[in-house]
């Protein structure tokens, strides 16, 4: 995909072409020092990375405030962050364990001027109400479950993308949670899932 492509599709304004280039360039000088994505992933980055975050966008278009677990590179995060940067009710949190990753996220943040609020801390312990919560490769459903859980409690819905393993991840994630869950095919790749996730709770052992 080039970007171009990637402009028709989502219909990308100028300035959001801008500041997804600027995130790029970031990304690939940042990836050369620090394990963010991997590096034979770059060359498609506007489809592997930057389309297939703002897809998100395309399931719950009305959702303002967004939580992404295990931020990472930025992905989704920063890409929701850049799309709805004209959207003054909007927000973006990028929360991610690693001090290093959030150092990269913090110097995006603050170079594009984004709606966003990086947090050096682990997912399960925020306080935060959100509309979405959504995190991208970073654990198998069970455990992405736990970590989801205080965010889907307050009310959020969750988007979580996937790869090719998803069916069999919630079959697994059913013997530890209950929720109701849809799944709906990667356009950036017809292997990915997006799983849908509400009503999330343990189940009782007897």
């Amino acid at each position: 995909m080039t970007p171009s492509d990637f402009q028709t599709l989502r219909g990308a304004t100028p300035a959001q072409m801008a500041d997804l280039g600027t995130l790029i360039e970031q990304l690939t000088a940042a990836n050369a020092v620090m394990n963010l994505v991997g590096p034979d992933s770059l060359p498609d980055v506007w489809n592997r990375h930057v389309f297939d975050s703002a897809q998100l966008l395309e399931i719950a278009p009305n959702a303002k405030i967004w939580a992404d677990l295990g931020a990472g590179a930025g992905f989704p995060g920063l890409v929701l962050a850049i799309l709805m940067k004209h959207q003054a009710d909007s927000h973006v949190w990028l929360i991610d364990s690693l001090g290093k990753r959030c150092r990269f996220l913090q110097e995006a943040v603050d170079g594009l001027s984004l709606r966003a609020t990086v947090i050096n801390g682990r997912a399960e312990e925020q306080k935060i109400k959100v509309d979405v919560v959504t995190a991208r490769a970073l654990a198998p459903m069970d455990r992405l479950l736990g970590y989801a859980q205080p965010y889907l409690q307050r009310g959020a819905q969750g988007l979580f993308l996937k790869g090719e393993k998803a069916e069999a991840e919630l079959i697994e994630a059913r013997k530890v949670w209950q929720f109701d869950s849809g799944l709906s095919v990667s356009r950036s790749d017809p292997r990915g899932r997006i799983v849908s996730v509400r009503s999330l709770r343990r189940v009782q052992h007897r």
